[in-house]
């Protein structure tokens, strides 16, 4: 349905409005498409063919495909996997501190996917349902109001400014979220005194399946194993960017040499800043994650540090758990009436525990070994931990388990369930 509204170009109505198509909007559209709920997605960008650096698929991710019947064109995807975190030991030897492969799950690992592919075969699942809307190249620019409650949303497009008016809007638009910003939560802030440069090392080296932290010379990288190169988050203190690129690519490659030595013939294949792409990293989490009409979920709720890679993971456990909380309430068109905001309030408040137990063994590891590493006091596992994991290899489970699985994980819904899909050929 559609018709004018001076100064705001068209207006169009649905029943949930999802500002943002990343893994957290498209999951929820998917969620509520299968309902039976109209839903539609405004992504900005006009395809997902972007350089994500979360392409981290965890395993209950993993098991969440499997359940909406989407597991076997998933697979097909161009992807490598993660098995292991290994750190060096006093001695020298790498130990390792998670073992993904003894989870108790369908699938023990971590997926490392590039996002694109995901997100297409999440919107391409959501198309196949006939209440599900994505409209590309549409930017959420803020909210509409009637008096207190939130509406819709406005947008601009290629085709001038629009409106679109709903039941329930979601922000899932990111930490730089304009709905977020629009309605002026409460926000919970902590220091963080590092960020992240992430850059690509071309090799014909057997990367492997472990996660492989390095630390040197106050230095600290983290390599992740990718299908022809290693991606690497190299972390350094937060403000200096314009020195690191000030320094030049020739000082950039030597040190990313000193601290990946195995790599120091590869380090070439970083052709120029430009691929060194600079991540200012931040924690903090909204103390509210809703108004009346408008919930904010992901990164619009709680900014993650890249520490473990869990951000990605997180935002999809909250669109699972905002699907089979509000469907119903949706379905009906009840999402209007005065009950429904104390749905909105479930939401933030089975989500938030999670998301404040993550954040705390994200800062306990900022304090505990990123910022005295950046420090020149380089920090390794205690001997006695290394020897006992060496020892009984099984304890190894426990940090696989706070990584892969986090706490409180959540599983889809029945009625969004389908059998299995077969690959797509081609």
């Amino acid at each position: 349905m559609t018709d004018a509204e001076a100064g705001t170009g068209p207006v169009s109505r649905t029943t949930c409005a999802i500002a943002g198509g990343g893994p957290a909007g498209l999951v929820l559209g998917l969620l509520l498409a299968r309902a039976g709920v109209h839903v539609t997605v405004l992504e900005k960008h006009a395809d997902f063919l972007r350089d994500f650096r979360g392409d981290t698929v965890h395993p209950t991710t993993l098991a969440l495909l499997d359940d909406l019947g989407l597991f076997g064109r998933f697979a097909a995807l161009p992807q490598s996997r993660i098995t292991h975190v290994k750190l060096p030991g006093p001695d020298g030897r790498d130990a390792v501190m998670a073992d993904f492969s003894r989870l108790p799950v369908r699938h023990p690992y971590i997926a490392m996917v590039p996002q694109w592919d995901l997100l297409d075969l999440l919107s391409e699942a959501a198309a196949a349902e006939p209440t599900f809307t994505l409209l590309t190249e549409h930017e959420v620019t803020g909210v509409v109001r009637e008096g207190d409650r939130v509406t819709g949303v406005d947008y601009s497009s290629p085709g001038g400014p629009g409106r679109l008016l709903a039941d329930l809007t979601v922000a899932c638009d990111g930490r730089w979220s304009a709905v977020r910003h629009a309605l002026d939560l409460p926000t919970k802030r902590f220091p963080v005194g590092f960020d992240v440069w992430w850059y690509k090392v071309p090799t014909a080296q057997d990367v492997g399946e472990s996660l492989l932290p390095r630390m040197r010379g106050g230095r600290v990288a983290i390599g992740i194993p990718r299908e022809g190169y290693l991606q690497v988050a190299q972390i350094g203190l937060k403000g200096t960017d314009d020195a690191v690129r000030a320094k030049g690519i020739d000082a950039f490659r030597a040190e990313a040499a000193e601290i990946l030595p195995a790599l120091a013939a590869d380090v070439s294949g970083i052709r120029s800043m430009d691929d060194v792409k600079h991540l200012d990293v931040r924690v903090d989490r909204l103390r509210r994650w809703h108004r009346a009409g408008a919930l904010c979920i992901g990164d619009a709720a709680h900014a993650m540090s890249p520490v473990g890679g869990v951000g990605i993971n997180l935002a999809v456990q909250d669109a699972v758990a905002a699907a089979r909380l509000l469907a119903g309430a949706l379905a009906r068109g009840e999402m209007r009436e005065p009950a429904a905001e104390r749905l909105l309030g479930r939401v933030h408040r089975r989500r938030a525990v999670p998301t404040a137990a993550v954040q705390g063994l994200q800062r306990i590891m900022h304090a505990g070994i990123i910022m005295p590493t950046l420090s020149g006091r380089p920090v390794r596992p205690p001997r006695t931990l290394v020897a006992l994991l060496r020892h009984l290899p099984v304890l190894s489970v426990i940090p696989a388990f706070l990584v892969g699985i986090g706490p409180r994980p959540e599983k889809a819904p029945s009625w969004a369930h389908r059998s299995a899909s077969p690959a797509k050929a081609g």
